[in-house]
């Protein structure tokens, strides 16, 4: 299938049935009519969405490895780094605050969980997902530290733990700018890597449309409209208390940097979709960080901010957390007051950063959470479980494009780009604003123009 830019080579946009986000869109509807109307083939096209989501994050780690590398041994000024990361850590304790807030406000003022009357004696934990309920009940705060060093960085890099490869990038990028001109082929070597990753990554862009079909055909057909149903009532107040988060809070925070926000959310639609459709909020980091460079972001502050925002900026994550737990207090009829809540909400400050590489994601946070709260029987997590996977795609792009929005406010904060210069690349009417500041990889990989597009 072949995807042209969405403006030719004269500003003319192209057809609009031959841009990416239309193919993705159509893919999502087919496939949820698909699983609704054939579950069993739609179940079985499982292996299809799991083979897509691995070919996104096949080389994620490579990647988040390649760009804060070559980021950090280009700046000749190390208190650079620095600053973006101790800018990008108050901005996501910041951002990640008002979202379990807003989401504590919601579940309180809507009340999904109540009357169900659920009694927690009569909740089995099937073996299945045992495991996953260990996890959560055995984390430690200590956890949280622990995994930011990696004990083997082979290790880290097979089982894809970000934070890990973050820190090992880091350091190694600082090694390369202190070594200076004794490193700097080793430096280029690792940025024309980087050339090679981006390169793979737009090659699977083509196969979006077709991955989000089968993700899309396995929920509704693993979970279907019944099962989904039950629970409309915290899938409702889930995804309207995330839409408010997207408009008000994100929106708001990107008109404070006097950058469009219709514009930047157009811009990203693609990685938003994508993200929506896998369910995944990795699979959209390769298109987000190399679009954030294509505004002039330089390769440091988007590699820093944008990986680590991945462990550290969950936004929808916690609107999940303090939604569910809450909820499931609610539905076992366990009244929590002020004081336990924001306890409750003091552990999800913890317990939301540095655990996206655990296996189970979202569901062992909460876990975790409920573990911490003697009050809340551990066995309620299992209430939410068989919407989770529902769930976990609004999670994926409230998550992503929070990330998205963090690339944007620290590269403003550092002074990278202007609001007029990144106008007028998302509307465009302009090409990047910087040249210097994007990434080679722009020139090697398939062109994408300012809706995303791969040519």
């Amino acid at each position: 299938m072949s995807i042209p830019t969405a403006r030719s080579g004269s500003g003319r946009r192209s057809r609009w049935y031959r841009q990416l986000y239309v193919w993705v869109l159509a893919a999502m509807a087919a496939g949820a009519v698909t699983g609704l109307l054939a579950p069993d083939f739609g179940r079985a096209l499982e292996p299809v969405s799991e083979g897509f989501v691995s070919l996104l994050t096949m080389v994620l780690g490579p990647i988040v490895f390649c760009m804060v590398v070559t980021g950090i041994a280009a700046v000749a000024n190390l208190r650079q780094v620095g600053k973006v990361a101790l800018r990008s850590i108050l901005y996501f304790e910041a951002v990640t605050t008002v979202a379990l807030v807003l989401g504590m406000l919601a579940v309180n003022l809507v009340q999904p969980g109540a009357g169900m009357n659920v009694s927690a004696d009569s909740i089995v934990i099937d073996d299945s997902l045992s495991e996953k309920v260990e996890a959560g009940r055995a984390m430690h705060w200590s956890d949280y530290l622990t995994q930011l060093v990696p004990g083997n960085i082979v290790d880290s890099f097979a089982e894809g733990a970000i934070l890990q490869i973050l820190v090992f990038a880091i350091l190694f990028g600082i090694a390369l700018s202190l070594l200076g001109e004794r490193a700097a082929p080793l430096a280029r070597g690792i940025e024309r890597l980087s050339e090679v990753l981006f390169t793979i990554v737009g090659f699977v862009t083509y196969a979006a449309p077709v991955g989000v079909f089968a993700a899309m055909a396995y929920t509704t057909g693993t979970f279907g409209a019944d099962t989904i149903g039950a629970l409309l009532k915290l899938i409702a107040t889930f995804y309207v208390t995330a839409l408010i988060f997207l408009v008000v809070v994100l929106g708001g925070i990107i008109a404070l940097t006097r950058i469009n926000p219709l514009r930047t959310f157009r811009y990203f639609r693609e990685e938003i979709l994508i993200a929506l459709g896998a369910s995944s909020s990795e699979a959209a980091l390769p298109g987000i960080v190399r679009k954030l460079e294509n505004l002039g972001v330089s390769k440091g502050t988007a590699g820093i901010s944008v990986s680590a925002g991945y462990s550290f900026n969950l936004d929808g994550t916690c609107l999940y957390l303090t939604l569910s737990s809450l909820f499931i207090a609610q539905a076992l009829g366990i009244h929590l007051d002020l004081g336990q809540q924001l306890l409750m909400l003091g552990i999800m400050l913890i317990s939301s950063k540095g655990t996206a590489g655990v296996t189970g994601g979202g569901f062992v946070m909460l876990t975790a959470t409920v573990s911490s709260v003697s009050a809340i029987p551990v066995a309620g997590v299992m209430l939410v479980f068989g919407i989770d996977r529902v769930m976990s795609e609004c999670r994926a792009v409230v998550n992503s494009f929070g990330n998205a929005v963090a690339g944007l406010v620290v590269a403003r904060w550092q002074g990278e780009i202007s609001a007029s210069a990144v106008n007028a690349v998302m509307a465009g009417t302009s090409p990047t604003p910087t040249a210097k500041m994007v990434s080679p990889a722009a020139d090697s990989t398939p062109e994408l123009d300012t809706a995303g597009a791969p040519r």
